[in-house]
């Protein structure tokens, strides 16, 4: 018996579908444990699929919806950095306003020396 945490190969569904569908032209079938009857199955059968309806609807919101998430990030993203650049624009690279949203100073950075040649 399969693990039933894990998903079951199509193919072995496919086989499953095939049996029901032979089965339903056995005349007389009549199992003495009941959820083994036709009907049980065939609701057993219909519960599957929609559960696998459900299953690609909810996918299909998901991935939506992390498609939107996506997009205002990078939205929210890209204004901030107009926001840096706004800062830096108005009140230039070396002042404190720059320095308060988390840029370094441009007179905080330290000049390069020449290498002697």
């Amino acid at each position: 018996m399969e693990k039933e945490n894990k998903r079951l190969r199509p193919l072995l569904l496919q086989d499953d579908a095939y049996v029901l569908n032979a089965l339903q032209g056995i005349t007389g079938y009549s199992p003495i444990n009941s959820e083994l009857s036709l009907d049980n199955l065939l609701a057993l059968y219909q519960a599957m699929l929609n559960a696998q309806k459900t299953e690609v609807q909810k996918e299909g919101e998901m991935k939506a919806a992390r498609d939107r998430a996506v997009k205002n990030e990078h939205d929210f993203h890209n204004a901030i950095l107009g926001v840096k650049d706004q800062i830096r624009a108005q009140f230039g690279a070396s002042s404190d306003e720059y320095q308060s949203i988390g840029m370094k100073k441009k007179t905080e950075y330290k000049t390069r020396k020449k290498k002697a040649e």
